[in-house]
């Protein structure tokens, strides 16, 4: 009997949890849109910003002239404006692209074990015309492949997005879906790693992350990778709960893009054959 109660009091804690989770994704997702419209209105700040980096970047870096002034930008944003942070952040992603690059991309035959789960999709566009990407993490297996082959197959991931970007945009909007995920699908090393190279080497690239069919023992592994997250990024992520999947991902994604296991109308199609 007292096992019973200790299984509820539990489950009533986590359900709570998920919840606070919630309401703070949406707060925070109004104060990032409020953060935005306000680096907006210093159009001519950040210009002006782009130039002075650029300067000071080139003298330690020639190669930052083949970069173009939205990746500064995007840059600059991520450091909240600040040149010096921004500049030492855009150097350090230089030269882990050489590094980890050489050949300027990942090919297939390196994330094979990745590839073959089929856990990233992408199809469509919001309202804004930023692309719809879909990973799945219960398709995710922690002994097939290695650290390595992971990191290999989120730059491969995030390099097919950026190259498929509509004209004008700068960013995508993902979708995680943890339906059947399970402790033998957790991989902490791999989570961290993946958040790393989002936020270090393709800084605000991500618009939004919709986190769905959640489990109440994932919190378990989120308490541990939540300290990793860097507050911009925080702020884009809205987990949903399940009765209000639909209708919370319609607010951003029209019906005729919404892919179809959310009850829209496109398939998915795997990140390889997009």
């Amino acid at each position: 009997m007292d096992k019973e109660k200790k299984l509820k009091q539990t489950q009533e804690e986590e359900e709570m949890e998920f919840k606070d989770c919630e309401n703070h994704s949406q707060q925070a997702q109004q104060e990032e849109e409020e953060e935005e419209e306000k680096i907006e209105i210093g159009d001519e700040i950040i210009r002006s910003k782009i130039g002075i980096m650029r300067a000071l970047a080139e003298r330690d870096d020639p190669s930052v002239k083949e970069v173009d002034d939205f990746m500064i930008r995007r840059f600059l944003r991520a450091r909240d404006l600040d040149i010096e942070k921004a500049n030492t952040m855009l150097l350090k992603y230089l030269s882990w692209r050489r590094t980890f690059l050489p050949k300027g991309f990942v090919s297939e035959s390196e994330i094979s074990n990745q590839l073959a789960d089929n856990k990233l999709c992408m199809q469509g566009v919001d309202k804004q015309g930023r692309p719809i990407v879909v990973a799945f993490g219960g398709r995710h297996k922690p002994t097939k492949g290695n650290l390595e082959e992971v990191k290999r197959f989120v730059v491969y991931g995030l390099e097919k997005i950026c190259a498929r970007m509509p004209r004008g945009q700068e960013k995508f909007v993902a979708i995680g879906d943890l339906e059947g995920w399970g402790y033998s699908n957790s991989d902490i090393r791999a989570y961290v790693a993946s958040l790393s190279i989002l936020q270090d080497s393709y800084p605000e690239r991500l618009a939004k992350l919709f986190i769905v069919h959640v489990p109440y023992i994932f919190m378990t592994a989120w308490k541990v990778v939540y300290p990793f997250i860097d507050s911009r990024t925080k702020k884009k992520i809205i987990f949903v709960e399940n009765k209000k999947l639909k209708s919370t991902l319609l607010n951003d994604i029209d019906e005729s893009q919404l892919p179809d296991i959310y009850g829209g109308k496109l398939p998915l199609v795997p990140i390889e054959n997009c």
